[in-house]
């Protein structure tokens, strides 16, 4: 076999593999146990043909069928594949990578943070093309109501986690703490609009708004965040970087496992 042959082959695959998988996909998007003609719909395949990769997939154990119901779910291999992927999964490295093209393609300073014991912690900044009046320390915790990062927190997480830690920051005096009622106004305009968006809320002169990043299982989830000056946020501006925000932070999701729907931010 000529060398240019066997490189074009290795570029095209097995067929068969990629259909198999499209089997799995639809019994994961099943969300639950599914008959062989639920699968050979969702897989776009005639019952006879899905029922050939079932057999095969259920020798390796990929799928498991009932034998009480005849429905075909995932299998003991697939399960301990799952939980070993998520044990190998580093979050905040897999996210990471993607902030250099975020970053590129807004041109402002971009950031992400994860939930700690006091609050949202920032665990990495990368520096825009514009200057801001601020020097960001890795490791900075940041306000709730007051950062968009801490409001996408407040929007994502149960009040067992944020309601000790907003207490905390109204006895400690923090700037710009919300009442109870504009926390309630604050999570339903995150939940609604898929983003946060604060101007002047930590820095003076700078807006930022921030999305959640989702893993797989009950993770908590990331955020990233873009900052940018006041002066150039326009509306067109804003439009445009929360756009690839959430483009960005959505393909994070996905790389990360997560099976929830992308958020849009309304008009």
């Amino acid at each position: 076999m000529a060398d240019g042959e066997g490189a074009t082959d290795a570029r095209q695959g097995i067929q068969s593999v990629e259909l198999a998988m499209t089997v799995l996909r639809a019994l994961e998007e099943g969300l639950g146990p599914m008959s062989l003609t639920q699968l050979a719909g969702a897989s776009g395949m005639s019952a006879s043909k899905a029922h050939r990769y079932l057999v095969s997939l259920g020798r390796v154990g990929l799928v498991a069928q009932s034998r009480s119901s005849g429905l075909y779910d995932m299998g003991p291999a697939l399960r301990r594949l799952g939980m070993e992927a998520l044990r190998r999964m580093d979050e905040v490295g897999l996210a990471s990578e993607y902030l250099p093209g975020l970053r590129d393609r807004t041109g402002h300073a971009v950031n992400l943070a994860v939930w700690g014991d006091h609050g949202p912690v920032i665990v990495r900044w990368d520096y825009g093309s514009y200057a801001l009046p601020i020097t960001v320390r890795v490791g900075a915790t940041l306000p709730l109501a007051g950062s968009s990062v801490g409001r996408v927190y407040l929007a994502h997480l149960p009040e067992t986690l944020t309601g000790p830690v907003l207490r905390g920051e109204r006895e400690a005096g923090v700037p710009n703490t919300a009442s109870d009622a504009e926390i309630g106004r604050i999570t339903a305009a995150v939940l609604r609009d898929g983003v946060a968006l604060t101007t002047g809320g930590v820095i003076p002169g700078v807006t930022s708004v921030a999305a959640p990043v989702f893993a797989a299982g009950e993770s908590l989830p990331l955020v990233v965040a873009l900052a940018l000056p006041a002066r150039v946020a326009t509306d067109e501006v804003l439009a445009a970087v929360t756009a690839e925000l959430v483009e960005t932070t959505a393909a994070m999701s996905a790389e990360l496992g997560s099976s929830r729907p992308v958020a849009r931010r309304s008009g």
